[in-house]
């Protein structure tokens, strides 16, 4: 049976040899943020979608507040549906579509992952460049 250190250990990430070797050069570099979550969809998308498509096929054009009160969703949900609704088809120019979202998303996700390998390499060259010529006093 395992003790809970080992159990510990095993959950980490396997880290390449030098990493592992350097002192604490790595930890003190940038504090990692924590990872927000967000909060689980209150809607399903299947409402979303008809929502907006009741709104859309109507004639006249219901009041927002009337139809979230049929749908039984918030009014403002329902507005920023619509609004999220004629970006994506090009009606709307005062908001990303949602493909531009996801694309920034994914976009800062990789810089952050950029970011913590450059920190990463940052931190071992800083420690072997000690290691090759130890009378070097670092700044």
């Amino acid at each position: 049976m395992a003790t809970p250190a080992a159990a510990r250990r095993s959950r980490r990430p396997e880290l390449p040899p030098f990493v592992r070797r350097l002192p604490s050069l790595v930890c003190s570099c940038r504090p990692r943020k924590e990872v927000v979550v967000a909060a689980p969809k209150k809607y399903p998308d299947e409402l979303r979608e008809r929502a907006v498509r009741l709104y859309r096929e109507s004639d006249p054009k219901p009041t927002i507040r009337r139809l979230a009160e049929q749908l039984n969703v918030h009014p403002e949900a329902l507005r920023n549906w619509i609004r999220q609704d004629e970006a994506d088809c090009g009606r709307r120019h005062d908001r990303p579509t949602t493909d531009m979202v996801e694309e920034n998303r994914r976009l800062k996700r990789e810089n952050a992952e950029l970011k913590r390998v450059n920190d990463v390499l940052r931190a071992a060259s800083a420690y072997f460049a000690g290691e090759i010529d130890p009378t070097r006093r670092r700044s």
